[in-house]
């Protein structure tokens, strides 16, 4: 497979970075000479120095044998022209990335196509999207369901209070006595590890769990914390993703939305009837108490400036909100976010790489999440007649050593399967990986 990639800015580094792991061959275009090398440096890769947009560029890098051509420039124009003559040229199929939130809510009117623009993504729209899953089921810092609700993937930290705390996992099994959730992965610090029996817990462990919707509540109890219920929400920051994310959650929850600029409040206020508009600087303590800050549960910051949406959550938390999510530039900061207190940082580009890479997979992989702040990832397959795993027995695969199935759907029943159960055709199995593996695993399901 051959991946053309247009802009090696964080969304081009960081869809670099996944596909290293693959056997594709990737060329990266970008005009910017140490963007460039930055990635040279971390990757095995092609670079080309040059524009996306001239034609002499995109037939250099063979554009005509590409079987993708993704466009994630920091310009809008770059990108869609780039889409436009790369598909032209040959380019098997094209994605843009896109910021102009009119071309989002007119694409379904409007065949892009024609242009040449197979897929367009939106990183604030995405970003918006992601807020409103990790709202949701907020004692979570991660949720992802898979086959229509029927298995869940998890994410939470052991509370000091936790009873596994300097326990194994085979002490702690009688604490899942229903065989309604798997724990996949633990997160220590920057580690990332695959349990098995003999694996302790340690105090601060992230615990990640694949479950059935009963296994949910457990795995709260287990982890030492309290189920978290969020009624009242508020926003910092009126942008493309503040508004947004308004808007999404605006009709199950009492959502306050502040922002600086009058302006924009009048413009917001205007369209989202049923979230209270706040003209005032966040950044202002005095005005998040007259705000009744202490009175929230959850605090979405999602301004221009990072450090602002970080200084914020903490604010927050020290308040006694009980769900944090703050929006960051720098995506080296999201491995910080239970280090410092806030419970979910994110990076609208981090986000739209991971959505961008699920194109990669299309056709062997039914679903797809990316964790933040780790480098892993959850896979739904569907399973293929003659596939490698077909009528096996789980104990009986030499599955790899840093990857887990930790579930299965077969028709309308879902299953958390131990070893000696039989993988059947059709069934869907949801695997949690490290990316270094992510290849041998695809190779059971083809």
């Amino acid at each position: 497979m051959k991946v053309v990639i247009a802009g090696a800015g964080d969304v081009g580094f960081y869809l670099a970075k996944m596909l290293s792991h693959e056997s594709i061959d990737i060329t990266v275009i970008d005009i910017d000479e140490e963007k460039l090398k930055n990635v040279e440096t971390h990757f095995d890769v092609l670079t080309m120095e040059g524009s996306s947009t001239s034609l002499r560029c995109l037939r250099e890098a063979k554009i005509e044998e590409a079987d993708l051509l993704i466009a994630v420039t920091d310009s809008e124009d770059v990108n869609m022209t780039t889409a436009i003559l790369g598909k032209q040229l040959g380019a098997r199929r094209t994605i843009a990335r896109m910021n102009n939130h009119e071309f989002f809510e007119e694409k379904d009117k409007f065949d892009f196509r024609k242009l040449g623009l197979d897929n367009m993504i939106f990183p604030e729209e995405l970003a918006a999207k992601e807020i409103k899953r990790l709202i949701k089921r907020a004692s979570f810092s991660e949720s992802f369901d898979f086959a229509d609700g029927k298995l869940t993937f998890s994410g939470i930290k052991l509370h000091p209070s936790s009873p596994v705390i300097h326990k194994s996992v085979q002490e702690s099994a009688w604490l899942n006595p229903e065989l309604n959730f798997m724990l996949v992965a633990i997160k220590r610090g920057t580690e990332t590890i695959i349990p098995r029996g003999s694996s302790m817990f340690m105090p601060d462990d992230h615990l990640y769990f694949i479950s059935h919707p009963e296994g949910v509540k457990h795995i709260i109890s287990i982890s030492g914390r309290e189920e978290v219920e969020v009624r009242d929400i508020m926003i910092l920051g009126g942008g493309k993703i503040g508004k947004m994310t308004a808007k999404r959650l605006q009709d199950k929850y009492r959502v306050k939305l502040i922002e600086i600029d009058r302006e924009k409040c009048d413009e917001i206020s205007a369209e989202l009837e049923k979230t209270l508009v706040i003209h005032g600087d966040g950044r202002d303590v005095t005005l998040l108490e007259e705000e009744n800050i202490s009175g929230m549960d959850a605090l979405i910051a999602v301004t221009g400036n990072s450090e602002t949406n970080i200084i914020t959550g903490l604010v927050a938390k020290k308040h006694g909100v009980k769900k944090t999510v703050s929006l960051v530039e720098n995506v080296e900061l999201l491995n910080l976010s239970q280090d410092i207190g806030i419970d979910a940082l994110i990076n609208k580009k981090l986000i739209a790489a991971s959505y961008i890479f699920r194109y990669i997979r299309e056709g062997d992989v039914n679903a797809l999440t990316n964790i933040h702040g780790m480098d892993a990832e959850v896979l739904e397959f569907i399973v293929k007649p003659r596939s490698k795993i077909t009528n096996k027995i789980i104990k009986e695969v030499k599955f790899p050593k840093n990857a887990i199935i930790g579930g299965v759907v077969r028709g309308a029943e879902s299953y958390i399967p131990m070893g000696d159960f039989r993988i059947e055709q059709r069934d869907r199995v949801v695997v949690f990986t490290l990316p270094e593996c992510i290849h041998k695993v695809e190779e059971f399901f083809k």
